[in-house]
């Protein structure tokens, strides 16, 4: 079961990318903070430029700052604007970090249609990075589920 399901999604993803259904670039649209390709790559961890500039996604349970559970501010590890207040972050299980809400302003959303499922995606409203999705099955007072990749963040501890 495990080798057709593999082979499945391997003709899937193929067949995805011959159609033109390759990974986007980061949100498109003017932002505060620009900079050109060679300059996100050479500012970005690898695995950051990926998710922040091409909208991929980190693995579960890999990101240190699942874990971070310290007063601060999560901030975005491209432009370094705030967007998380380390009060709204909660264990959502998921193995991502976790929010139930964000910096006023901070954030922008979009409609994503990747992977024949219809999503909400979350981005830096300062330079466009992608940060993740948003699920409306979070706890109170929102019900909002921020469900963002800890490589596209950097903590502050508070003072």
């Amino acid at each position: 079961m495990y080798r057709r399901t593999l082979m499945f999604s391997a003709a899937a993803a193929g067949l995805m990318a011959a159609l033109g259904f390759n990974r986007p670039q980061a949100t498109e649209g003017d932002f505060p903070f620009t900079l050109t390709d060679a300059e996100w790559q050479a500012r970005l961890e690898p695995a950051a430029y990926q998710v922040l500039r091409h909208e991929d996604t980190e693995r579960p349970f890999t990101s240190p700052l699942n874990d971070e559970k310290r007063p601060g501010m999560f901030h975005c590890a491209g432009c370094e604007v705030a967007l998380f207040d380390a009060a709204t972050k909660y264990d959502s299980g998921t193995g991502w970090p976790s929010f139930w809400d964000f910096v006023p302003g901070a954030i922008g959303t979009k409609v994503d249609t990747a992977l024949f499922m219809t999503r909400i995606e979350v981005h830096c409203a300062n330079c466009g990075g992608h940060q993740g999705h948003v699920f409306e099955d979070g706890p109170q007072p929102t019900g909002l589920r921020y469900c963002i990749n800890g490589v596209a963040l950097r903590f502050a501890p508070a003072a």
